[in-house]
Protein backbone atom coordinates (compact mmCIF):
# COMPACT_ATOMS: atom_id res chain seq x y z
CA UNK A 1 0.00 0.00 0.00
CA UNK A 2 1.42 3.39 -0.93
CA UNK A 3 2.26 5.89 1.70
CA UNK A 4 0.45 9.32 1.90
CA UNK A 5 3.61 11.14 0.60
CA UNK A 6 4.24 8.47 -2.09
CA UNK A 7 0.76 8.72 -3.35
CA UNK A 8 1.00 12.82 -3.17
CA UNK A 9 4.52 12.46 -5.23
CA UNK A 10 2.83 9.93 -8.15
CA UNK A 11 -0.55 12.27 -8.20
CA UNK A 12 2.40 15.46 -8.93
CA UNK A 13 3.91 13.36 -11.47
CA UNK A 14 0.76 12.17 -12.68
CA UNK A 15 -0.10 16.03 -13.04
CA UNK A 16 3.20 17.33 -14.29
CA UNK A 17 2.73 14.89 -17.17
CA UNK A 18 -0.89 15.43 -17.98
CA UNK A 19 0.44 19.46 -18.21
CA UNK A 20 3.47 18.88 -20.32
CA UNK A 21 1.16 16.65 -22.55
CA UNK A 22 -1.66 19.27 -22.64
CA UNK A 23 1.47 21.88 -23.43
CA UNK A 24 2.77 19.95 -25.95
CA UNK A 25 -0.84 19.43 -27.72
CA UNK A 26 -1.19 22.99 -27.57
CA UNK A 27 2.11 24.08 -28.99
CA UNK A 28 2.04 21.32 -31.60
CA UNK A 29 -2.16 23.02 -32.58
CA UNK A 30 -0.36 26.33 -32.88
CA UNK A 31 1.90 25.89 -35.08
CA UNK A 32 -0.06 23.81 -37.39
CA UNK A 33 -2.74 26.89 -37.49
CA UNK A 34 -0.22 29.14 -39.04
CA UNK A 35 -0.33 25.98 -42.23
CA UNK A 36 -2.59 25.74 -44.73
CA UNK A 37 -2.71 22.22 -45.24
CA UNK A 38 -5.71 21.26 -46.93
CA UNK A 39 -8.71 22.88 -49.20
CA UNK A 40 -10.21 25.73 -47.07
CA UNK A 41 -6.97 25.87 -44.55
CA UNK A 42 -6.68 23.67 -41.24
CA UNK A 43 -10.55 24.12 -40.21
CA UNK A 44 -11.53 22.99 -43.84
CA UNK A 45 -13.72 26.04 -43.66
CA UNK A 46 -12.01 28.85 -44.78
CA UNK A 47 -11.45 30.18 -41.93
CA UNK A 48 -7.79 31.05 -40.49
CA UNK A 49 -7.41 31.74 -37.04
CA UNK A 50 -4.31 34.57 -37.53
CA UNK A 51 -4.44 38.48 -37.05
CA UNK A 52 -2.09 39.71 -39.42
CA UNK A 53 -2.91 39.08 -42.76
CA UNK A 54 -2.58 41.68 -45.51
CA UNK A 55 -5.28 43.49 -46.50
CA UNK A 56 -3.46 45.94 -49.32
CA UNK A 57 -2.07 44.68 -51.82
CA UNK A 58 -1.72 44.97 -56.52
CA UNK A 59 0.78 43.22 -58.51
CA UNK A 60 3.38 44.84 -57.65
CA UNK A 61 2.85 46.02 -54.47
CA UNK A 62 3.35 43.76 -50.75
CA UNK A 63 3.94 41.19 -52.91
CA UNK A 64 6.65 38.95 -51.14
CA UNK A 65 7.36 36.98 -54.74
CA UNK A 66 5.39 36.27 -57.77
CA UNK A 67 6.32 32.83 -59.85
CA UNK A 68 5.02 31.34 -63.30
CA UNK A 69 3.07 28.14 -62.88
CA UNK A 70 3.12 26.09 -65.99
CA UNK A 71 -0.05 24.58 -67.46
CA UNK A 72 -3.51 24.72 -66.07
CA UNK A 73 -5.24 23.95 -62.94
CA UNK A 74 -7.72 25.35 -60.73
CA UNK A 75 -6.60 23.72 -57.43
CA UNK A 76 -5.59 25.76 -54.58
CA UNK A 77 -2.26 26.01 -53.12
CA UNK A 78 -1.27 24.27 -49.97
CA UNK A 79 1.29 25.08 -46.98
CA UNK A 80 2.97 22.91 -44.89
CA UNK A 81 5.97 24.23 -43.13
CA UNK A 82 8.26 25.34 -45.82
CA UNK A 83 6.58 23.99 -48.70
CA UNK A 84 3.82 25.17 -51.07
CA UNK A 85 1.81 22.30 -53.16
CA UNK A 86 -0.19 22.65 -56.23
CA UNK A 87 -0.94 20.67 -59.23
CA UNK A 88 -1.10 21.77 -62.67
CA UNK A 89 -2.30 20.40 -66.22
CA UNK A 90 0.32 20.22 -68.76
CA UNK A 91 -1.20 19.61 -72.34
CA UNK A 92 1.85 18.34 -73.95
CA UNK A 93 2.34 14.86 -72.84
CA UNK A 94 -0.95 14.88 -70.92
CA UNK A 95 0.36 15.23 -67.29
CA UNK A 96 -1.39 16.36 -63.96
CA UNK A 97 1.74 17.03 -61.98
CA UNK A 98 2.47 17.82 -58.41
CA UNK A 99 4.80 21.07 -57.58
CA UNK A 100 6.52 21.49 -54.79
CA UNK A 101 7.81 25.14 -54.33
CA UNK A 102 10.55 26.65 -51.79
CA UNK A 103 8.12 28.90 -49.74
CA UNK A 104 10.66 31.67 -48.67
CA UNK A 105 11.13 32.63 -52.58
CA UNK A 106 8.79 30.76 -54.76
CA UNK A 107 11.54 28.33 -56.33
CA UNK A 108 10.19 25.10 -57.42
CA UNK A 109 12.22 22.26 -55.50
CA UNK A 110 10.35 19.81 -57.58
CA UNK A 111 7.59 18.35 -59.96
CA UNK A 112 6.35 15.16 -60.14
CA UNK A 113 4.43 13.75 -62.46
CA UNK A 114 1.17 11.86 -60.60
CA UNK A 115 -0.62 10.94 -63.64
CA UNK A 116 -0.62 10.72 -67.36
CA UNK A 117 -3.89 10.16 -69.10
CA UNK A 118 -5.77 11.97 -72.26
CA UNK A 119 -8.71 14.77 -70.91
CA UNK A 120 -11.51 13.86 -70.31
CA UNK A 121 -14.90 15.42 -70.72
CA UNK A 122 -15.19 18.10 -68.49
CA UNK A 123 -17.54 21.84 -68.14
CA UNK A 124 -16.05 24.78 -69.21
CA UNK A 125 -15.57 25.93 -65.14
CA UNK A 126 -13.45 22.89 -64.22
CA UNK A 127 -9.81 22.07 -65.28
CA UNK A 128 -7.83 19.02 -65.37
CA UNK A 129 -6.50 19.88 -62.09
CA UNK A 130 -9.13 21.37 -59.72
CA UNK A 131 -8.70 18.80 -56.90
CA UNK A 132 -6.74 20.77 -54.02
CA UNK A 133 -3.69 18.72 -52.38
CA UNK A 134 -3.47 17.60 -48.60
CA UNK A 135 -0.47 17.69 -46.26
CA UNK A 136 1.09 17.04 -42.60
CA UNK A 137 4.05 18.40 -43.09
CA UNK A 138 5.66 14.66 -43.72
CA UNK A 139 3.56 14.20 -46.39
CA UNK A 140 1.68 15.21 -48.93
CA UNK A 141 -1.58 13.31 -51.14
CA UNK A 142 -3.03 14.17 -54.03
CA UNK A 143 -6.32 12.92 -56.20
CA UNK A 144 -6.48 13.25 -59.88
CA UNK A 145 -8.22 11.01 -62.68
CA UNK A 146 -6.42 8.49 -64.60
CA UNK A 147 -8.86 7.55 -67.50
CA UNK A 148 -12.13 6.47 -66.11
CA UNK A 149 -9.93 5.63 -62.64
CA UNK A 150 -9.85 8.50 -59.29
CA UNK A 151 -6.25 7.65 -58.23
CA UNK A 152 -5.18 8.82 -54.70
CA UNK A 153 -1.63 9.28 -54.30
CA UNK A 154 0.55 9.56 -51.07
CA UNK A 155 4.15 11.36 -51.80
CA UNK A 156 6.90 12.20 -49.17
CA UNK A 157 8.15 16.01 -48.76
CA UNK A 158 10.76 15.08 -51.52
CA UNK A 159 8.56 13.95 -54.28
CA UNK A 160 9.06 9.99 -53.51
CA UNK A 161 5.93 7.81 -53.92
CA UNK A 162 4.78 6.10 -51.06
CA UNK A 163 1.29 4.70 -52.08
CA UNK A 164 -1.13 4.38 -55.30
CA UNK A 165 -4.98 3.26 -54.87
CA UNK A 166 -8.05 3.76 -56.62
CA UNK A 167 -11.31 3.90 -55.14
CA UNK A 168 -12.69 2.89 -58.20
CA UNK A 169 -13.95 4.17 -61.96
CA UNK A 170 -15.75 7.64 -62.12
CA UNK A 171 -18.20 9.14 -64.77
CA UNK A 172 -19.32 12.63 -64.88
CA UNK A 173 -20.13 15.02 -67.70
CA UNK A 174 -18.30 17.63 -66.11
CA UNK A 175 -14.87 16.22 -65.32
CA UNK A 176 -13.51 15.47 -61.39
CA UNK A 177 -12.87 18.10 -58.95
CA UNK A 178 -12.82 15.70 -55.47
CA UNK A 179 -10.25 17.28 -52.74
CA UNK A 180 -8.97 14.61 -50.10
CA UNK A 181 -9.44 15.79 -46.29
CA UNK A 182 -7.10 15.36 -43.60
CA UNK A 183 -8.59 13.29 -40.71
CA UNK A 184 -6.47 12.08 -37.63
CA UNK A 185 -4.46 9.10 -39.14
CA UNK A 186 -6.89 8.73 -42.41
CA UNK A 187 -7.43 10.77 -45.40
CA UNK A 188 -11.12 10.90 -46.96
CA UNK A 189 -12.61 11.54 -50.05
CA UNK A 190 -15.69 11.89 -51.89
CA UNK A 191 -16.27 9.91 -54.75
CA UNK A 192 -20.44 11.44 -55.94
CA UNK A 193 -20.64 10.71 -59.57
CA UNK A 194 -23.39 9.37 -62.21
CA UNK A 195 -22.68 5.65 -61.02
CA UNK A 196 -21.71 3.46 -57.85
CA UNK A 197 -20.86 6.07 -55.51
CA UNK A 198 -19.09 6.31 -52.05
CA UNK A 199 -17.10 7.95 -49.86
CA UNK A 200 -14.14 6.14 -48.56
CA UNK A 201 -11.09 6.61 -45.91
CA UNK A 202 -7.90 5.05 -46.56
CA UNK A 203 -5.04 4.99 -43.65
CA UNK A 204 -2.63 8.14 -44.13
CA UNK A 205 0.61 5.98 -43.89
CA UNK A 206 -0.34 2.88 -45.75
CA UNK A 207 -3.16 3.41 -47.97
CA UNK A 208 -4.87 0.58 -46.55
CA UNK A 209 -8.90 0.87 -47.11
CA UNK A 210 -10.30 1.92 -43.57
CA UNK A 211 -13.83 2.51 -44.40
CA UNK A 212 -16.04 3.16 -47.11
CA UNK A 213 -20.08 4.48 -47.49
CA UNK A 214 -22.32 3.70 -50.06
CA UNK A 215 -23.74 7.06 -51.61
CA UNK A 216 -27.12 5.85 -52.73
CA UNK A 217 -28.81 8.22 -55.28
CA UNK A 218 -25.93 8.45 -57.88
CA UNK A 219 -25.86 11.68 -59.08
CA UNK A 220 -22.31 13.79 -59.63
CA UNK A 221 -21.99 16.50 -57.51
CA UNK A 222 -18.43 18.17 -56.10
CA UNK A 223 -18.17 18.57 -52.72
CA UNK A 224 -16.01 18.37 -50.08
CA UNK A 225 -16.55 16.86 -46.77
CA UNK A 226 -16.08 19.37 -43.82
CA UNK A 227 -15.78 17.58 -40.27
CA UNK A 228 -16.72 19.72 -36.97
CA UNK A 229 -18.11 18.76 -33.64
CA UNK A 230 -21.54 19.67 -33.13
CA UNK A 231 -24.30 18.63 -31.30
CA UNK A 232 -21.51 16.47 -28.74
CA UNK A 233 -19.83 14.90 -31.65
CA UNK A 234 -17.76 14.89 -34.17
CA UNK A 235 -19.80 15.04 -37.81
CA UNK A 236 -18.67 14.98 -41.00
CA UNK A 237 -21.24 16.97 -43.15
CA UNK A 238 -21.71 17.15 -46.82
CA UNK A 239 -24.52 18.28 -49.46
CA UNK A 240 -24.62 16.61 -52.78
CA UNK A 241 -26.22 13.48 -54.78
CA UNK A 242 -29.55 15.13 -54.14
CA UNK A 243 -29.36 15.15 -50.33
CA UNK A 244 -27.49 16.95 -47.16
CA UNK A 245 -25.60 14.38 -45.05
CA UNK A 246 -24.00 13.91 -41.51
CA UNK A 247 -21.20 11.16 -41.16
CA UNK A 248 -19.42 10.00 -38.27
CA UNK A 249 -15.55 10.59 -40.14
CA UNK A 250 -14.34 7.79 -38.14
CA UNK A 251 -16.67 4.75 -39.41
CA UNK A 252 -18.65 6.42 -42.11
CA UNK A 253 -21.69 5.94 -40.13
CA UNK A 254 -24.50 8.55 -40.85
CA UNK A 255 -25.84 10.71 -38.51
CA UNK A 256 -28.63 12.36 -40.39
CA UNK A 257 -29.82 13.02 -43.74
CA UNK A 258 -31.93 15.68 -45.46
CA UNK A 259 -33.34 14.78 -48.61
CA UNK A 260 -32.48 17.17 -51.36
CA UNK A 261 -33.14 20.45 -51.35
CA UNK A 262 -32.05 20.03 -55.08
CA UNK A 263 -29.85 17.46 -57.36
CA UNK A 264 -26.38 18.41 -57.40
CA UNK A 265 -23.99 21.02 -55.47
CA UNK A 266 -20.14 22.20 -55.30
CA UNK A 267 -20.28 24.56 -52.67
CA UNK A 268 -18.74 22.74 -48.87
CA UNK A 269 -20.63 23.32 -45.99
CA UNK A 270 -20.03 25.60 -43.42
CA UNK A 271 -20.83 25.74 -39.30
CA UNK A 272 -22.19 28.92 -36.54
CA UNK A 273 -23.84 29.45 -33.71
CA UNK A 274 -25.32 25.96 -34.06
CA UNK A 275 -26.58 25.75 -37.12
CA UNK A 276 -24.92 24.05 -40.67
CA UNK A 277 -25.42 26.57 -43.59
CA UNK A 278 -25.64 25.20 -46.82
CA UNK A 279 -25.91 26.63 -50.54
CA UNK A 280 -26.01 25.83 -54.04
CA UNK A 281 -28.14 23.13 -56.29
CA UNK A 282 -28.78 22.55 -59.74
CA UNK A 283 -31.49 23.03 -61.53
CA UNK A 284 -32.75 24.59 -58.19
CA UNK A 285 -30.84 26.89 -55.82
CA UNK A 286 -31.20 27.08 -52.38
CA UNK A 287 -29.75 28.49 -48.99
CA UNK A 288 -30.79 26.03 -46.11
CA UNK A 289 -29.92 26.45 -42.02
CA UNK A 290 -29.60 23.12 -40.59
CA UNK A 291 -29.64 22.33 -36.75
CA UNK A 292 -26.98 19.45 -35.77
CA UNK A 293 -28.48 17.51 -33.83
CA UNK A 294 -30.85 14.91 -35.43
CA UNK A 295 -30.79 11.17 -36.31
CA UNK A 296 -31.88 9.21 -39.22
CA UNK A 297 -33.85 11.52 -41.97
CA UNK A 298 -34.43 14.70 -40.22
CA UNK A 299 -36.11 16.67 -43.95
CA UNK A 300 -39.50 17.60 -42.00
CA UNK A 301 -38.48 18.51 -38.65
CA UNK A 302 -34.41 19.83 -38.29
CA UNK A 303 -34.70 22.63 -41.16
CA UNK A 304 -34.15 26.11 -39.13
CA UNK A 305 -35.02 28.10 -42.48
CA UNK A 306 -34.53 28.13 -45.94
CA UNK A 307 -33.54 31.39 -48.39
CA UNK A 308 -33.30 31.16 -52.34
CA UNK A 309 -31.77 35.07 -53.06
CA UNK A 310 -28.13 35.37 -53.30
CA UNK A 311 -27.75 32.05 -53.84
CA UNK A 312 -23.81 30.56 -54.51
CA UNK A 313 -23.40 27.12 -56.61
CA UNK A 314 -19.91 27.11 -57.26
CA UNK A 315 -17.89 29.33 -54.22
CA UNK A 316 -18.28 27.95 -51.00
CA UNK A 317 -19.69 30.16 -47.74
CA UNK A 318 -18.05 31.53 -45.04
CA UNK A 319 -18.81 31.61 -41.39
CA UNK A 320 -18.61 34.36 -38.67
CA UNK A 321 -19.49 34.32 -34.95
CA UNK A 322 -23.58 34.61 -35.29
CA UNK A 323 -23.19 34.84 -39.18
CA UNK A 324 -22.89 33.73 -42.30
CA UNK A 325 -21.59 35.55 -45.41
CA UNK A 326 -21.87 33.97 -49.26
CA UNK A 327 -21.02 35.65 -52.70
CA UNK A 328 -23.38 33.99 -55.10
CA UNK A 329 -21.40 33.59 -58.62
CA UNK A 330 -22.67 36.49 -60.16
CA UNK A 331 -21.34 38.60 -57.75
CA UNK A 332 -24.20 39.31 -55.11
CA UNK A 333 -22.41 39.05 -51.78
CA UNK A 334 -24.85 38.41 -48.55
CA UNK A 335 -24.36 38.73 -44.73
CA UNK A 336 -27.46 36.11 -42.98
CA UNK A 337 -28.53 35.91 -39.45
CA UNK A 338 -27.04 32.07 -38.34
CA UNK A 339 -30.15 31.23 -35.94
CA UNK A 340 -32.89 33.33 -37.88
CA UNK A 341 -31.99 33.92 -41.84
CA UNK A 342 -32.64 37.32 -41.18
CA UNK A 343 -30.64 39.32 -44.85
CA UNK A 344 -28.64 42.16 -42.65
CA UNK A 345 -27.01 43.20 -45.83
CA UNK A 346 -26.70 42.06 -49.39
CA UNK A 347 -24.38 44.25 -51.90
CA UNK A 348 -22.96 43.59 -55.22
CA UNK A 349 -18.64 42.51 -55.26
CA UNK A 350 -17.13 41.48 -58.70
CA UNK A 351 -18.11 39.99 -62.19
CA UNK A 352 -18.56 36.42 -61.56
CA UNK A 353 -16.86 34.84 -58.45
CA UNK A 354 -15.67 30.79 -58.53
CA UNK A 355 -13.29 31.17 -55.60
CA UNK A 356 -14.67 30.27 -52.38
CA UNK A 357 -14.08 33.03 -49.56
CA UNK A 358 -11.89 33.09 -46.53
CA UNK A 359 -11.05 34.90 -43.90
CA UNK A 360 -8.74 36.11 -40.99
CA UNK A 361 -8.40 38.71 -38.25
CA UNK A 362 -12.14 39.61 -38.18
CA UNK A 363 -11.92 40.50 -42.01
CA UNK A 364 -13.81 38.59 -45.31
CA UNK A 365 -11.97 38.03 -48.66
CA UNK A 366 -13.92 37.16 -51.28
CA UNK A 367 -11.75 36.63 -54.66
CA UNK A 368 -13.54 37.22 -57.98
CA UNK A 369 -12.64 35.54 -61.52
CA UNK A 370 -11.21 38.56 -62.83
CA UNK A 371 -8.57 39.08 -59.67
CA UNK A 372 -10.08 41.48 -58.35
CA UNK A 373 -10.03 40.57 -54.06
CA UNK A 374 -13.02 42.55 -51.78
CA UNK A 375 -11.81 42.77 -48.14
CA UNK A 376 -14.93 43.34 -45.87
CA UNK A 377 -15.82 43.13 -42.47
CA UNK A 378 -17.09 40.42 -41.18
CA UNK A 379 -20.42 41.65 -39.30
CA UNK A 380 -23.44 42.95 -39.72
CA UNK A 381 -23.20 46.08 -41.74
CA UNK A 382 -21.33 46.49 -44.54
CA UNK A 383 -17.96 47.56 -44.57
CA UNK A 384 -15.40 47.77 -47.29
CA UNK A 385 -11.86 47.34 -45.85
CA UNK A 386 -10.19 46.99 -49.47
CA UNK A 387 -10.39 46.55 -52.68
CA UNK A 388 -7.07 44.46 -54.61
CA UNK A 389 -6.69 43.51 -58.09
CA UNK A 390 -3.79 41.50 -59.10
CA UNK A 391 -5.20 41.89 -63.27
CA UNK A 392 -5.17 38.38 -64.16
CA UNK A 393 -7.99 35.64 -64.24
CA UNK A 394 -8.62 33.56 -60.75
CA UNK A 395 -10.37 30.51 -60.08
CA UNK A 396 -8.70 29.00 -57.39
CA UNK A 397 -9.62 29.64 -53.84
CA UNK A 398 -6.52 31.39 -51.54
CA UNK A 399 -4.87 30.55 -48.74
CA UNK A 400 -4.11 32.24 -45.94
CA UNK A 401 -0.52 30.83 -43.71
CA UNK A 402 1.79 33.22 -41.18
CA UNK A 403 1.16 36.48 -42.33
CA UNK A 404 0.76 35.94 -45.95
CA UNK A 405 -1.82 35.30 -48.68
CA UNK A 406 -1.08 32.94 -51.51
CA UNK A 407 -2.89 33.67 -54.58
CA UNK A 408 -3.02 31.64 -57.48
CA UNK A 409 -4.41 33.13 -60.76
CA UNK A 410 -4.59 31.44 -64.56
CA UNK A 411 -0.93 32.11 -64.88
CA UNK A 412 1.18 32.88 -61.26
CA UNK A 413 1.00 32.34 -57.87
CA UNK A 414 1.18 34.88 -55.73
CA UNK A 415 2.77 35.23 -52.46
CA UNK A 416 0.97 38.49 -50.60
CA UNK A 417 2.66 40.05 -47.83
CA UNK A 418 6.24 40.49 -46.21
CA UNK A 419 9.02 38.34 -47.51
Amino acid sequence: MRSQSQSRFVGDINATVKVAWMMGWILAASAWAGEWPCWRGARGDGVSEETNAPVRWSSIENVAWKVPIPGVGHSSPVIGGDRVFVTTYLEQGHRRVLLCLDRPSGKTLWEKTVVTAAPEQKHNLNSYASGTPATDGQRVWVALLQARDIVVVCLDMDGKELWRKSPGTFASVHGFCSSPVPYKDMIILNCDQDAVACIVAFDKATGSERWRTDRPNRTRSYCTPTIFQAAGKQQMVLSGSKCVASYDPDTGKQHWLIDGPTDQFVAGVVFTDDIFFVTGGFPDLHIVAIRPDGEGNVTASHIAWRDTQGVSYVPSPIAHGKYFFVVADRGLATCFEAKTGQRMWQEKLGRHHSASAVSAGGNLYFLDDDGRMFVLKAGPQFEVIAKNDLGEECYASPAISRGQIFIRTLGNLYCIGTR
